[in-house]
């Protein structure tokens, strides 16, 4: 039994054209008309599946199909159908239509899992304009309230609860999300690597078992502002020089660790901006993501000793603000054991990885079992046309998904779950 990979891309390509622009990339963000259509199709055809559809208080779509009663709750599969603008047709879409394609082909083969079996399309993951990102996952977890929610709106003045009520949810339906939340047993979220991690190995596929910590904060170097022409190299104290000296000293540290750790910076803001100031403040995130606590901490306790000294150096003054610290995230060791086994059955190489980037796998480790798997991205490509995964990789994961929820099914413990939240996480 086989994943039907031409009809799998079929509708990837059909999925596509929602959205499409004239770029040659994707733009559909979570409650553009774009949306709106492809939300519309895809709950026409899990219902036409005979999956009974509930849309969550959040705007989730869910699709069920019972299974024999043998076991209690349902095992879930899904990703989400959003894109950032101008994005790839695979981010997002090939989780869910790779979970609609591994249920039709349960279907079509009279196979009946002990436990129901589900579809999840989560709403906005990506950014959008209501600046939420990982939103579903987020608010069905209870990461995001209804009382945190309830004075957001977009930039033209449209409250995010009359898009939810627009999408088929409401801020009013969001505490019954959590008498869902007993329901899920495990949760497998399938996903392009969007890196060349796999693509460098030459391997396919990968069995993810944790999703790294993100460190974020406003820095903001102070120098002096003054005539470019008039103040000689040695009586300035330019704030642009010193942050480029101190973003360079960021990517020097990480590679130096060779640790897993990266670091970026990926925004800045310089005054007075002007062809002949000397730019007297400079404004930028730095970001460091890794795979533990203290390899992160590590990190940035070196990169800021070094920021120490160019500041000295420079006669400038440096601020920081941390806004985000988010915790590593360890995806369940039983479900990532079952599909590290289920690829050795199927004699299908594969690696396991961490997660670089945060998805809604991470936000459901609250309430569930949950893991993924990664396909391998071509050129590790990502948010971009170009993004691509092959067919035949494609296949791979899908079918190891496919074998993996029959082996989950008949293997998974039976103990009831407590779990806990962890870190609150916006990012991606």
């Amino acid at each position: 039994m086989q994943v039907n990979i031409q009809r799998l891309m079929a509708d990837i390509e059909e999925y596509a054209e929602y959205g499409k622009n004239d770029l040659g990339g994707i733009t559909r963000p979570s409650f553009s008309p774009a949306d709106y259509e492809v939300r519309e199709r895809f709950i026409k055809e899990i219902e036409d599946m005979g999956l009974e559809v509930t849309v969550d208080g959040a705007a989730n779509i869910w699709g069920r199909l019972k299974g024999t009663g043998k076991k209690q709750g349902s095992l879930v599969i899904g990703s989400h159908l959003d894109s950032v603008p101008n994005g790839g047709k695979y981010d997002g879409p090939l989780g869910v239509l790779m979970a609609k394609e591994i249920i039709k082909t349960l279907i079509e083969n009279n196979v009946t899992l002990d436990h129901d079996i589900e579809i999840v399309s989560f709403t906005a993951e990506e950014s959008n304009d209501f600046n939420l990102s990982t939103f579903g996952s987020r608010s069905f977890v209870g990461r995001l309230t209804a009382e945190m929610l309830e004075n957001e709106s977009d930039s033209t003045g449209t409250s995010l609860n009359a898009e939810l009520m627009k999408a088929g949810g409401g801020l009013n339906l969001f505490p019954l999300m959590k008498e869902m939340w007993k329901e899920k047993r495990a949760f497998i979220e399938l996903h392009i690597e969007q890196g060349q991690r796999l693509e460098s190995a030459d391997i396919a596929v990968a069995v993810i078992d944790k999703v790294v910590g993100t460190y974020r904060s406003n820095v903001r170097v102070i120098g002096q502002s003054n005539h470019s022409g008039t103040t000689m190299m040695e009586h300035r104290q330019d704030a642009l020089t010193a942050a480029s000296e101190m973003i360079l000293a960021v990517e020097r540290q990480c590679k130096e660790y060779n640790s897993g750790v990266v670091g970026t910076v990926g925004k800045l803001n310089v005054s007075p901006n002007a062809a002949n100031i000397i730019p007297g403040q400079v404004d930028f995130v730095f970001e460091v993501r890794g795979e533990t606590e203290g390899k992160i901490q590590q990190t940035i306790d070196a990169v800021q000793q070094v920021w120490s000294e160019i500041a000295q150096r420079r006669r400038v003054e440096v601020e920081q603000q941390t806004f985000l610290d988010q915790k590593p995230v360890l995806l369940d060791e039983e479900i990532v054991h079952l599909l590290q086994n289920t690829a050795k059955q199927m004699k299908e190489p594969f690696m396991t990885l961490p997660s670089m980037a945060v998805h809604d796998a991470a936000h459901m480790a609250k309430i569930t079992k949950s893991a993924m798997v990664f396909v391998k991205s071509i050129d590790g490509k990502s948010h971009c046309p170009e993004e691509y995964s092959l067919p035949e990789d494609i296949e791979k994961a899908g079918n190891l998904i496919l074998q993996g929820i029959i082996n989950i099914d008949r293997k998974l413990s039976q103990k009831p779950l407590v779990y806990q939240g962890n870190q609150e996480n916006s990012s991606s």
